[in-house]
């Protein structure tokens, strides 16, 4: 599957695949003018949408808002590879220290069962998201990866990860899963559902309008301040205003150093025959990571294509990005290359779709909720790429929040968390740009041999805040 065929063949942006399934939507009406609400939320993404829907649900008297710029799961909502995971969306070493090694078990076990949350939900709700719990697997495919990957299990346990939560594989092992070419260890962990994400967000939108939230979509927000927000169409008043904007916060005013807004790629292919699906296996829809430095992820959908995703251009100068999802070729054809090394058999699978979407990360890494009772502002994000659970966790602790509800979900080690801002430019595009330049060598470096994780991504973990 040469790159000119891939460039003359397959549809290069146009939001998602996912979108491009369900069709673009319709969009709703803007702002119609000056209002006033309760809540106002901004962003009609995961955490937005969640939010909603669980104010609504704890008090339908509320009158709730949301403001989105495009039209509700415009970004990551809907661009990302359809991981529900229960993963960590940041470092236990960081959460423990303000809250404890009990502080990060208790934000692990939220993390859990905010999968089983979003299944249930979407069950209740009617939603039908593709959803198959077939857990997540994590590959090795060299010496330095299987080390870490040992490591990462061991390091595991001391922050509340048992044995029944995840667990290490033998080649063999993975082989009655899914054959994965030169695969040398994996982890498998239960708590991983593959999800269809726009039908999630969908869903989402749908539901929280038969319970009387507004979406306003074309709705641009200029600038927020305690109990006002500015919009290209209007000012709405809010006893509480809570931004849930993720990879495109650093959009808003005062906001560009907030959150860098880190560019991801995925492609997916065409349908694969029945013969190739054989030889791959993945009865069980697991989804599927490695322990390479820049790593991939990937899903088998639930039409039988494969989604395939990694770093391409990782991060534009100036905190921008490209609405239209477009992704350049050496992208695409690097993705392409890396999916037949994974799986021989999809050589000669054409690539159908590729996009790009941008997801938000925080200094330190680490995700973070914020609510100042004082003033009604609150915001929720920095997922790092885990946001499809995650925003549902945010969403019911930004409730419990606004509520003045003393729970348990208020006193995570996430919250209220303080994360100094990213340098200014130049030295931000410098600085992603470098280190992604060392991840990728020492990816190349031990993939050519090295018995050992290269010095050059332990600096490059020093240096980005990742360690």
């Amino acid at each position: 599957m040469g790159t000119k065929r891939l460039m003359v063949d397959f549809v290069n942006g146009s939001v998602s695949f996912w979108w491009r399934q369900l069709g673009t939507p319709q969009r709703r009406p803007a702002l119609p003018g000056d209002t006033t609400v309760d809540v106002a939320i901004i962003g009609a993404g995961y955490t937005g949408l969640w939010t909603a829907y669980y104010l609504a649900r704890s008090d339908p008297s509320l009158r709730i808002a949301l403001l989105e710029r495009e039209f509700a799961g415009f970004g990551a909502s809907g661009r990302n590879g359809g991981w529900l995971t229960g993963e960590l969306a940041g470092s236990p070493e960081r959460y423990a220290q303000t809250h404890g090694r009990d502080g990060v078990v208790a934000l692990q076990k939220a993390m859990y069962g905010s999968v089983d949350e979003v299944l249930s939900v979407a069950d209740g709700e009617g939603f039908n998201i593709d959803a198959v719990k077939g857990g997540v697997l994590c590959v090795a495919r060299s010496s330095p990866q299987r080390t870490r990957l040992l490591n990462e299990v061991e390091a595991s346990r001391q922050w509340g990860v048992g044995e029944r939560d995840k667990w290490l594989l033998s080649p063999m092992e993975l082989g009655e899963r899914l054959q994965v070419e030169g695969a040398l260890l994996a982890s498998y962990s239960p708590h991983c559902a593959r999800i269809h994400p726009v039908k999630l967000v969908y869903g989402l939108a749908r539901a929280v309008e038969r319970m009387g939230v507004t979406i306003y979509e074309g709705t641009r927000v200029t600038k927020v301040r305690p109990g006002i927000v500015r919009t290209s169409r209007g000012t709405v008043r809010a006893r509480h205003v809570l931004r849930a904007t993720e990879g495109f916060t650093a959009g808003l005013r005062g906001e560009r150093r907030t959150w860098l807004p880190m560019n991801s790629s995925l492609i997916v292919t065409e349908p694969l025959p029945e013969e190739a699906w054989k030889e791959i296996g993945w009865s069980g829809s697991e989804l599927l990571g490695d322990a390479a430095h820049a790593y991939m992820y990937a899903q088998r959908t639930a039409d039988g294509r494969i989604a395939f995703g990694g770093r391409g251009v990782p991060y534009r100068f100036g905190s921008r990005w490209d609405s239209s999802g477009q992704t350049s070729p050496d992208t695409v054809a690097a993705l392409a290359e890396l999916l037949g090394r994974f799986f021989p058999v999809a050589r000669g699978v054409a690539v159908e779709h590729a996009w790009s979407g941008v997801l938000a990360v925080p200094r330190d890494w680490c995700s973070t909720v914020t609510f100042d009772s004082s003033t009604g502002l609150g915001a929720a994000g920095g997922y790092v790429g885990h946001g499809v659970a995650t925003a549902n966790l945010a969403g019911r602790t930004l409730t419990d929040l606004v509520l003045g509800r003393e729970t348990p979900l208020v006193g995570l080690p996430w919250v209220g968390r303080t994360v100094r801002r990213w340098e200014p430019e130049p030295l931000r595009y410098l600085g992603v740009h470098a280190m992604y330049a060392a991840y990728r060598y020492a990816d190349r470096q031990e993939d050519a041999g090295l018995g050992h994780t290269s010095k050059v991504a332990e600096i490059a973990d020093v240096i980005s805040g990742r360690a």
